[in-house]
């Protein structure tokens, strides 16, 4: 089963408490803030809690048990257990991850052990205990992997393009981050900052030295803290497919790496890329030396350079043709460096025919969301689907966003919580233009992502580079995203999708349409919000 094929509907928690009562409820806006009420330390413990970091306490016996989660629905992901610490969707502390007993036992256990975080959580149960149970609280800070994934609040910038090497670009970018925070983006996505054989950054050579094209380490660091200052992420671009060698080794090829910090020899390199390890555990990347992740020493020298890069002030990662390697290993990398948000680059090619695009790309979206799942679930995706899907629905054939089962076509239809949307990058449009979306209809492209579910996605060369109307019009339609709270897992119900219409309810203060069709939502209780060539969104009072 995909997991867009889950029935939201039949999602119901239940808490048993030493009366035997039981009481259930359906979940609104975070069912964990109604148990937080029933699972917070005693007031009189609280203060001590917040002055002194860490307080161990007795809790009167019969009060306090252990949880158990049953398994369930996706894109409820209401809790996570960080090694420490067990939060809500806003990351607020209320309930320690271990509870022991008298007899030094634990007595809490979930899925999330394992796992690292829950998904797939429905029933959520307080269960009663013979003995006491001493549960220690803490507020100290830890990096809770799921935190940003079900707030699911996130505006992605990507923050360059195909030339930007050619633009002194760390320092362009500090100044336009005053910018970027007003405009309400959460991340901006950077070019490769380390060393690379090519000006763009992905033909990375010495990953430990963050003089690039784009600009030299001491302004890539001052770049990092204003972002940091103004509370917006930065997002590093790993590129850890491939790496060119300095020196020639086995069979003449350039595949050893002395000289430089990580001085592989040719066992980092997979066999079927000249080198003398493993076979490669996903597609190769012709022409270079791809890196053999199922080595210990490779995967225990990327750890180290991906937290070292957290250090540096990377919170967030691009993981860069996500192909190339086995999922498991990025979630491994995840677990390890921990940062905040992860999405990677899974593109393969659509579905086509003799006559053009397919209608249904079921399995285009499946191979996404089998790398997901293979990441743990850490890692989102670009949803590659809904780009191809949507770059032809504006040409005409609207018919094409609504699925057989009348929900959106791509990835977002059916894993929204782990849809990156977009509408192009530096490999598909830019001057790459390797599958642009079409010019003439970016902001109905804009209408479509900024008003939907998933995780939203802006082009710098749009916000940018296209004049003040088009970042005027995309700043509006970010606002009108965040004011009326749509998030990654709002709901979206299409209500026509024509050949020049289509035009959808979010959640339930939000209509659109783009196309050239004529259409507005009926009742008076609807104004139109923003408006531009061939789209609208309205709002309701």
């Amino acid at each position: 089963m995909s997991h867009g094929q889950l029935n939201s509907k039949s999602v119901l928690f239940s808490l048993n408490f030493c009366n035997s009562s039981t009481f259930s409820f359906r979940p609104k806006v975070s069912v964990m803030e109604r148990a937080a009420l029933f699972l917070q330390p005693p007031e009189n413990e609280r203060q001590k809690i917040m002055t002194e970091g860490k307080v161990k306490f007795k809790v009167i016996p019969f009060l306090y048990w252990f949880i158990t989660i049953h398994a369930l629905e996706d894109d409820f992901n209401i809790l996570s257990i960080s090694p420490s610490l067990l939060r809500d969707s806003n990351s607020r502390v209320f309930v320690p991850f271990k509870a022991v007993n008298s007899h030094g036992q634990s007595t809490l256990r979930s899925p999330a052990t394992a796992t690292s975080g829950i998904s797939h959580c429905s029933i959520f149960s307080v269960k009663r205990r013979p003995q006491p149970v001493y549960l220690i609280w803490s507020t100290e800070e830890g990096t809770d992997l799921g935190a940003v994934l079900r707030n699911g609040r996130e505006i992605l910038l990507q923050g360059f393009n195909w030339e930007s090497h050619k633009y002194d670009w760390w320092r362009n970018l500090e100044n336009k981050i005053p910018d970027i925070a007003k405009s309400g983006f959460t991340s901006v996505w950077l070019p490769p900052a380390t060393n690379s054989f090519s000006p763009e950054g992905y033909l990375p050579q010495n990953l430990y030295s963050l003089n690039s094209r784009y600009g030299s380490e001491q302004l890539l660091k001052a770049l990092l803290q204003k972002l940091k200052q103004y509370k917006v992420r930065a997002m590093a671009d790993i590129v850890i497919n491939h790496r060119i060698g300095t020196t020639k080794g086995h069979g003449g090829m350039y595949n050893r790496y002395d000289g430089i910090p990580l001085a592989w020899s040719e066992h980092a390199v997979t066999s079927c890329t000249g080198g003398l390890g493993n076979r490669s555990t996903g597609d190769n990347f012709n022409g270079v030396p791809n890196i053999d992740h199922s080595q210990h020493f490779v995967r225990k020298d990327i750890i180290g350079w991906l937290k070292w890069l957290r250090t540096v002030g990377f919170q967030d990662f691009r993981f860069d043709f996500a192909r190339g390697y086995s999922a498991k290993y990025v979630k491994e990398y995840i677990e390890e460096a921990k940062p905040i948000f992860s999405v990677g680059e899974y593109w393969d090619s659509c579905n086509y025919n003799g006559y053009g695009l397919d209608y249904n790309q079921d399995s285009h979206r499946q191979r996404i969301i089998n790398w997901i799942d293979a990441t743990g679930q850490l890692s989102t995706a670009f949803d590659f689907t809904t780009k191809g899907i949507l770059q032809e629905a504006v040409k005409g054939q609207f018919w094409r966003l609504r699925d057989p089962q009348g929900k959106p076509p791509g990835v977002m239809g059916w894993w929204p919580s782990r849809a990156v949307t977009f509408i192009d990058n530096h490999d598909t449009g830019s001057t790459q233009a390797h599958w642009p979306f079409p010019s003439n209809h970016i902001m109905e492209g804009y209408a479509y992502v900024l008003t939907h579910p998933g995780i939203p996605t802006v082009f710098y060369d749009h916000f940018y580079d296209w004049g003040d109307s088009i970042h005027e019009q995309i700043v509006k339609l970010m606002n009108i995203r965040r004011r009326q709270d749509i998030h990654s897992r709002s709901s979206v119900r299409i209500l026509e999708s024509q050949n020049n219409l289509y035009s959808a309810m979010i959640g339930d203060k939000v209509c659109m349409k783009i196309g050239d069709g004529s259409w507005c939502p009926s009742g008076r209780e609807w104004t139109l919000a923003t408006s531009g060539h061939r789209y609208a969104v309205w709002q309701k009072q």
